[in-house]
């Protein structure tokens, strides 16, 4: 039986060969990889913060909001410290253990990000397609109960992923990653034992990733219908800007995701590493920008909350 800190081949740890081997570009990456990180986590808290701390925010697409706020923190605070550590060490070895951790909270957080932007999407449907309904639906209840299952449930999915892919056994001493976090479909890729387990639980993580795009889809197609049937040109407008910051979100998340997990793990390249930074990086930095910017409310919730911070300082 395998341990936590390694597995049945004697493997303790993995090498994590990162984006490029230029000390140059290494570091460039290091001062880029820490700008956004601080840019996202800051972000993302000026978001979470300001949607508690105005009563007018609380709705349950704000609410949905600050869950996601909190979650691309999660999410690249998985990520982006270890990447940064390794610049400065020198060091790209990953723990046996300390590979499985990020790829649970990876893969755990993936998930719940998929399943907010479903969430605020059926939201914004709602809203939208059954407005005289919408307060009777969409109950405080019923997203604080919604919430809850979405981070339950996703916390399992990725304990169940992450144990099964605990049971792989690996061809070399320290297994080499091309990439610059612990993917788990390039572990399968390098596994020489039975793989077909986690081939299923791969397309599982398709199903996971699909059924939320379906939903969106459908979302969407609806509120689109309902739209075009406004007659006044000011009321189409003033509906799908209550969209529009969502949308935008969701095109840049799932473009991203959608080039490079609908494959199988042996066809990864580098441009999927590229692509891998633009969701796992650049959108949650985006996402506070794209929310305050397009949204009056949350921009002049977000001003006075600077301008307080400004003055207290």
């Amino acid at each position: 039986m395998s341990k936590w800190g390694e597995n049945e081949t004697g493997v303790s740890e993995f090498l994590l060969l990162g984006i490029t081997n230029d000390p140059q570009q290494q570091r460039i990456l290091f001062w880029a990889f820490l700008c956004m990180y601080l840019v996202t986590v800051a972000g993302n808290t000026l978001i979470f913060m300001a949607i508690s701390s105005d009563p007018r925010l609380h709705t349950p697409m704000y609410f949905f909001l600050a869950n996601l706020s909190f979650n691309e923190v999660c999410f690249t605070t998985n990520l982006i410290p270890r990447l940064l550590a390794s610049h400065v060490s020198g060091i790209g070895t990953i723990s046996y253990a300390h590979c499985l951790t990020q790829m649970y909270f990876l893969i755990s957080f993936a998930d719940v990000d998929f399943c907010l932007l479903t969430a605020m999407a059926l939201d914004r449907f709602v809203a939208i397609c059954y407005p005289l309904q919408y307060h009777t639906i969409i109950t405080p209840r019923l997203c604080v109960g919604l919430a809850a299952v979405v981070w339950i449930s996703c916390g399992l999915i990725a304990l169940v992923h992450t144990l099964f892919m605990s049971r792989l056994t690996f061809c070399s001493s320290i297994p080499e990653i091309s990439h610059f976090y612990c993917d788990p479909y390039l572990l399968m890729k390098l596994a020489c034992s039975d793989t077909r387990v986690d081939q299923l639980l791969f397309l599982g993580a398709v199903v996971l990733f699909v059924a939320p795009c379906i939903l969106i889809v459908f979302s969407y197609a609806r509120i689109a219908v309902a739209v075009f049937q406004i007659p006044s040109a000011k009321g189409r407008h003033k509906a799908f800007s209550t969209c529009s910051s969502h949308l935008t979100v969701v095109i840049l998340f799932y473009g991203t995701v959608l080039g490079i997990y609908i494959r199988p793990p042996d066809s990864f390249s580098t441009q999927d590493t590229v692509a891998t930074i633009m969701y796992t990086v650049v959108t949650p930095m985006l996402n506070p920008f794209i929310y305050s910017l397009r949204n009056k409310d949350m921009k002049e919730t977000v001003t006075r909350l600077l301008h307080r911070c400004s003055k207290s300082s």
